[in-house]
């Protein structure tokens, strides 16, 4: 099958996930009810089901599982390796101590502009103690900022749970649902700003393509094709980091899309760094959007933390994927 007609299967069965997503639920609500509600004016419940709850869940979906998509591949294409995540580098990592020393000090309850603020401040200070710890005589050392990354990780998660040990039990409860990943708590200013920047980021992509099939290769045979790689490595740290700390500042920490996505849109689709973003992003959007349909009704009417489905799900995928063929890169 051609990689066009893949392309476009893959974006009809995005529209139709969409449209499911918008259906299922603890109200469920007929297709053809679900496309009048789209593109008319109403009122009634139905149409608030639809506009007020789960088309900006769906959004958020979109936005959050699409960046993650895109960081997976810019990490995984800068270190030549199928393993690195956006969470491997501790940028999550430091999101959650953020949040949860905004949790301690501010005694936050609900959502608030804050939570994002400080999960996306503490991201910030991440990257910035990786990158100059990375940064060595004119060179990004790639080894020392991947170690370095995975230690800040450990160092992370341990202040998170000193935090919630002295912390009240409603305090360490706020902590451990935003830590497993939640798309319940929409703030449509917030998730535009959020979808702006990786939409741009997206683009940015599709120009970086040909420098990004040449550092697959190698730093040197990259350097031979004319690639100037040590901006290009800044680069792309800078650009996955960026979307890695807004995924997490919007929604917590949700694994696994990051890692699974790429390996299956290579696996399917295309190495070609000119297809994989776009392919990834739209992947991204589509696991999660069914990730969190499933958190939503698995159980209803109690609602899972849909960290716990890209969890489940995402392992089950990458072993398959680790089985059905090597990884690639």
């Amino acid at each position: 099958m051609k990689i066009s007609t893949r392309l476009i299967l893959l974006f009809l069965l995005f529209i139709g996930v969409i449209l499911a997503g918008l259906s299922i639920g603890a109200v469920t609500i007929p297709f053809p009810k679900v496309l009048n509600i789209l593109f008319t004016r109403g009122t009634g419940i139905q149409y608030e089901i639809i506009h007020q709850v789960r088309l900006p869940r769906i959004l958020l979906a979109i936005t959050v599982g699409g960046g993650l998509s895109l960081a997976g591949v810019l990490f995984q294409a800068l270190f030549r390796n199928p393993l690195v995540e956006p969470y491997t580098l501790g940028v999550s990592g430091g999101a959650a101590l953020g949040v949860s020393i905004n949790h301690a000090l501010l005694g936050v309850t609900g959502f608030t502009l804050s939570l994002p603020l400080s999960g996306f401040a503490g991201s910030l200070v991440i990257i910035a103690v990786l990158f100059l710890l990375g940064f060595r005589k004119g060179h990004l050392r790639l080894n020392n900022i991947l170690l370095t990354g995975v230690m800040i990780s450990f160092i992370s998660s341990a202040l998170v749970m000193f935090i919630m040990s002295v912390s009240g039990r409603n305090t360490t409860h706020q902590i451990v649902f935003w830590i497993m990943g939640s798309l319940d708590r929409v703030n449509l200013p917030l998730i535009r700003l959020v979808l702006w920047i990786t939409l741009a980021i997206l683009a940015s992509m599709i120009f970086l393509a040909v420098r990004l099939n040449a550092i697959i290769l190698g730093e040197e045979a990259a350097a031979n094709l004319g690639v100037r790689v040590e901006s290009l490595k800044k680069l792309i740290f800078l650009l996955a980091s960026l979307l890695t700390g807004c995924g997490v500042s919007v929604a917590g920490i949700i694994g696994f899309v990051g890692l699974v996505v790429p390996h299956f849109v290579r696996l399917y689709l295309s190495r070609d760094h000119r297809i994989l973003p776009f392919a990834s992003f739209i992947t991204g959007g589509l696991f999660l959007i069914v990730s969190d349909t499933l958190a939503r009704t698995v159980i209803a009417p109690v609602e899972l933390p849909v960290g716990v489905i890209t969890g489940i799900l995402g392992g089950i995928l990458f072993v398959y994927a680790l089985n059905k063929q090597h990884l690639l890169v």
